[in-house]
């Protein structure tokens, strides 16, 4: 039986599990969901593998303080239900068998409160104006460094010691070509979960196929969100 590793882009995660599932209001419960979602992928059709490690990749939550220029106020981030929910997420993680989280740092410097583009978008057409803005249309943002080093690392890693059969990579973007062709070169099968998102030529090339268990989400044309 071949072995698997399962590595798990953290931030792109949180975005599509949101997308296709809804918010969940526990960290502990969104933990658990991506504990079985993973799991799913051990078994596909006729194949079967054992879990050599699920690798999360993600940055601890934001303590620091934050100017809202809606509210006019400094918000300390750590009093925030987010700071709250994924402290609570994480510790989870942190709990179950054969998970590994892989940490990478905020910026804390560029930490800022902005306009996301669907409603900067909706300011620019007249849809909705200034007058229509509150508190909660803003949203933070925060710049990560070090995840995608680290989840490039650890396939590569994986790859020369032989340590797995079988990659399954849970992401949407195309920073991680170059490790995913390490990989392949190693004899690696190398698998893309990218939950129904629409992804780029390029990753498609370097990949030995695409294999989403999300249940997707479809608006009232039957197109997935």
């Amino acid at each position: 039986m071949s072995k698997m590793a399962i590595m798990v882009d953290g931030g792109f995660f949180q975005r599509r599990a949101n997308k296709l599932w809804g918010n969940c209001a526990s960290g502990a419960e969104r933990a658990q969901e991506l504990m079985v979602y993973c799991r799913t992928h051990l078994k596909h059709h006729e194949e079967r593998a054992d879990l050599y490690r699920i690798f999360y990749y993600d940055c601890p939550p934001s303590s620091s303080t934050v100017y809202h220029p809606y509210s006019k106020k400094q918000i300390d981030l750590k009093k925030t239900s987010l700071y709250k929910w994924m402290s609570e997420f994480h510790a989870e993680l942190m709990k179950s068998r054969k998970v590994a989280l892989r940490f990478g740092r905020l910026s804390d410097s560029t930490a800022a409160y902005t306009l996301p583009s669907n409603t900067i978008k909706k300011l620019c057409n007249g849809t909705i104006s200034w007058n229509d803005l509150k508190e909660e249309n803003f949203v933070l943002n925060v710049t990560q460094k070090g995840v995608d080093m680290r989840i490039g690392v650890d396939i590569s890693s994986i790859a020369y010691k032989k340590q797995a059969d079988q990659i399954v990579l849970i992401a949407g973007d195309s920073d991680f070509v170059p490790a995913a062709k390490v990989a392949r070169r190693e004899g690696i099968d190398f698998i893309l979960d990218q939950m129904h998102q629409r992804i780029n030529q390029d990753l498609q090339e370097h990949i030995d196929g695409l294999r989403s268990k999300a249940k997707p989400n479809l608006d009232a044309r039957g197109v997935i969100k």
